[in-house]
């Protein structure tokens, strides 16, 4: 499986509003999609993203440990966030966040002119287990970390269940056939969940290890979100 990059981290939320105000106002994200279901926010359409799903709460942090963004200018997070009346923990090149239930860091980068998704921590028992299963679906592996293009999904150890109300619902990777996703998964026997053609897109989701659900989505060539 050949991903492309590291397209969107969905969650479920109980307050999906507090959750998008939080990346809208305090880290210079926009709305740029949402239906009766998902609200979808980022700086760019083409780059990474939050999903957040309309759920019950309260929402356990089950395997994510933490969703880091980054900035280019981490002086106006630091604003925004005070405007906002939201808490923020000065760290070493970092603003640590814990609002909304939303465990979030914000890293500044000179590669990124809006709010862009850096990488995402989680835990699971075994890492060295979890990354050889992710780098057969598709993931670089750089010892306990998987790389996607510039992107990063980081695994720490750690024995936390996924709850009956995980706050994950899933991790995203953008493909260039959906469909061809779809065959080699069926050729390797491996389950798959659901197969979603929408407006702008065709996604396949699978079950990954740790009970990780994984989508391989294709933008379609009308492609419009902004």
């Amino acid at each position: 499986m050949e991903v492309t990059s590291f397209d969107h981290v969905a969650l479920w939320a109980s307050d999906r509003d507090a959750v998008a105000t939080l990346l809208i106002d305090g880290c210079g994200m926009h709305e740029i999609d949402r239906t009766d279901t998902f609200t979808l926010v980022g700086g760019d359409a083409r780059r990474g993203k939050v999903t957040l799903f309309a759920a019950e709460g309260p929402r356990q942090p089950g395997v994510l440990q933490r969703i880091v963004l980054r900035v280019p200018s981490l002086d106006d997070v630091r604003e925004r966030l005070v405007s906002a009346n939201v808490p923020a923990t000065n760290g070493e090149g970092a603003l640590r966040v814990d609002a909304a239930e939303l465990p979030l860091t914000v890293v500044e980068s000179d590669t990124t002119e809006v709010a862009d998704l850096d990488h995402v921590v989680l835990r699971v028992p075994d890492p060295v287990a979890t990354a050889a299963e992710l780098a057969e679906l598709g993931l670089e592996r750089d010892g306990e970390r998987l790389r996607v293009r510039d992107r990063e999904v980081v695994l720490q150890s750690g024995n936390a269940g996924e709850g009956e109300r995980p706050l994950l619902n899933h991790l995203a990777f953008l493909v260039n056939s959906a469909e061809d996703v779809e065959r080699e998964a069926r050729t390797r026997g491996l389950a798959i969940e659901d197969f979603v053609d929408a407006p702008n897109t065709l996604a396949v989701f699978l079950r990954g290890p740790d009970r990780i659900r994984l989508e391989y989505v294709e933008h379609k060539p009308g492609f419009s979100l902004e």
